[in-house]
């Protein structure tokens, strides 16, 4: 795994019309390296999409041009992350950051960063249910629903087929953890088993023996709460070979193309789940990626609308800086306020310079609850002729 920030290295992108007029800097802290690395770059063109919009626009606090800082958090290496963040705060002076992406990163940069620094933090992706109730002074919000909300998605999912016994493996950090607990409580509660719950450790070349344990008790499905360019790929992979299991139930940090392209049909049958909704503003912003040249994929949604909540609350405070806006971000984000969906941020932030109420609906259909987290929905997939398929929405 390449260590850019262990060399001191920064990923940075700015705006090309704000190149040297940046008067608000925004931090993109995300996994550039690391077990999710294949999402990354997409996640990252969609909050630069929201940023470049805003900029673009010269709607913010008068005319205020608008860059970006990125930053690699590498998902799963803490000190990295903390390192990452804490030059973007104290030597690119960011204003507020868009990440962190994976939950024991994002809880690392909060407790060591954000917070002694009074810096806003929303995440597209830290699901982790410990950053409901972790001390955040008001300066921690996410676009993606909790684990707690998907172990009930796939709880039901899995009860609704009729699969009632399911061995588990999970990443063993806080994201594996939290959603493994929330998948086991949740299935029981319906009369469903899970026949074991087995952590695993991302980076090995071999994962036969996990694989064996899980087989020994076995179940009608594996469901693999880990990462898709990591240790959940090899799990698979190790599954398959060995005849072990040949169905499994992919979580969101499982859904991605890498892992269909490395595995394929073999793949035909799985199930899976990650945020996302069938709004109108979803489907917008599809578009407007593509018309940028972009991809789309998981979290894409999410992480457009961290930024642009990030830059409606700004409007609102009239400041750029976090002690000012954080109390603004709930507002923005839901009722009362005329809609505003991907591509009309220069409308909310003109409706309230003048004074007006908007209520962001997004890409993500952003409604946020206490504490500043999403009450989210979910895309529920298929994989058929090794490419993930969707099925619905829950």
């Amino acid at each position: 795994m390449k260590r850019l920030i262990a060399s001191g290295v920064l990923l940075v992108f700015v705006h090309a019309g704000a190149a040297f007029a940046q008067d608000v800097k925004l931090g993109v802290v995300l996994g550039y390296t690391g077990p999710i690395e294949s999402l990354t770059p997409a996640m990252a063109a969609g909050a630069e999409l929201a940023i470049a919009e805003v900029s673009d626009s010269g709607a913010l606090l008068g005319g205020m041009q608008v860059g970006s800082v990125r930053g690699d958090s590498t998902c799963v290496d803490s000190a990295a992350a903390v390192a990452a963040t804490e030059r973007l705060v104290t030597s690119d002076r960011v204003n507020a950051i868009i990440g962190g992406d994976c939950s024991g990163v994002t809880i690392a940069m909060l407790q060591n960063v954000a917070k002694a620094n009074g810096i806003v933090m929303i995440s597209p992706s830290a699901t982790s249910p410990a950053l409901s109730t972790i001390e955040d002074d008001g300066l921690f919000f996410r676009t993606s629903p909790s684990d707690a909300r998907q172990g009930e998605v796939i709880a039901n999912i899995l009860i609704e087929m009729e699969i009632m016994e399911a061995a588990l493996t999970y990443t063993n950090n806080d994201y594996g953890k939290g959603l493994a607990d929330s998948i086991q409580a949740n299935v029981e509660k319906l009369g469903g088993q899970i026949t074991i719950s087995a952590p695993h450790e991302d980076g090995k070349g071999d994962y036969s023996s996990e694989v064996a344990a899980l087989a020994a008790v076995g179940g009608d499905i594996l469901i693999v709460a880990g990462y898709l360019d990591q240790g959940g790929k090899g799990i698979i992979q190790a599954a398959i070979d060995t005849g072990a299991f040949d169905r499994f139930f992919l979580p969101d940090g499982m859904i991605g193309a890498s892992l269909t392209e490395t595995i394929g049909p073999d793949l035909d049958g799985s199930i899976g789940t990650a945020p996302g909704t069938d709004s109108p503003g979803a489907t917008h912003l599809d578009e407007m990626i593509e018309a940028a040249g972009h991809e789309s994929g998981p979290f894409v949604g999410e992480s457009y609308d961290a930024a642009a909540l990030i830059l409606l609350a700004m409007q609102a405070a009239g400041s750029a800086d976090s002690a000012a806006f954080k109390d603004h971000v709930m507002t923005v984000a839901n009722a009362p306020g005329e809609q505003i969906y991907p591509g009309e941020l220069a409308k909310g932030l003109a409706i309230i310079a003048a004074g007006g109420e908007v209520d962001y609906v997004g890409a993500s259909d952003v409604e946020l609850i206490g504490p500043g987290e999403s009450a989210g929905t979910y895309r529920e997939y298929a994989i058929e002729d090794g490419e993930f398929m969707t099925v619905g929405y829950r």
